[in-house]
């Protein structure tokens, strides 16, 4: 009898002692200090509206791994069709410098290039941290399509904007 309940004694070991390192290897590596700032100017300068799926309809609640992937919701007025990229996967083909430098480029609207400019170089380099982080995934977002193409459903229309006005 000894020798049966040391053997499940041992075979209940191994198989919690494999439980727990399969759950440790499931968990994701800890972020640097540099990925956490990051994670945070995501959240408070709202680029997951955009660039979520399905973030702003539901009130932020979307699993951290679908962050930053992209949507296929298109944003079309007098500039064309835009849609929100896929950063985690621009951000995985570049360079720090090189996502430093995209972001200070103009980008087509919606986009509010003009807010990502005033960003310093360590909150730009600090996202490009959080998206190296998260890693690729998802699929690259639709191409851009110019004002004489009509985009698929769905797409959000803007206005043309007031005779008078710039743009």
């Amino acid at each position: 009898m000894r020798s049966v309940t040391a053997t499940l004694a041992a075979q209940a070991a191994g198989l919690i002692f494999a439980c727990a390192a399969a759950t440790a290897a499931e968990q994701p590596a800890p972020a640097s200090t540099e990925a956490a700032r990051g994670r945070y100017l995501v959240q408070i300068a709202g680029c997951n509206d955009c660039h979520t799926e399905g973030y702003a309809l539901a009130h932020g609640d979307v699993e951290e791994s679908k962050w930053l992937t992209g949507d296929a919701l298109g944003w079309r007025g007098p500039w064309g069709t835009t849609y929100a990229a896929n950063l985690r996967l621009s951000a995985a083909d570049k360079s720090a410098d090189e996502f430093v430098a995209l972001s200070r480029s103009p980008l087509r609207p919606p986009m509010p290039f003009f807010n990502l400019r005033r960003m310093s170089d360590a909150d730009v380099k600090a996202i490009y941290a959080y998206l190296r982080h998260l890693g690729p995934a998802g699929k690259p977002a639709p191409e851009y399509l110019p004002p004489d193409k009509a985009p698929a459903d769905p797409f959000v229309q803007f206005p043309a904007p007031p005779p008078g006005s710039q743009h």
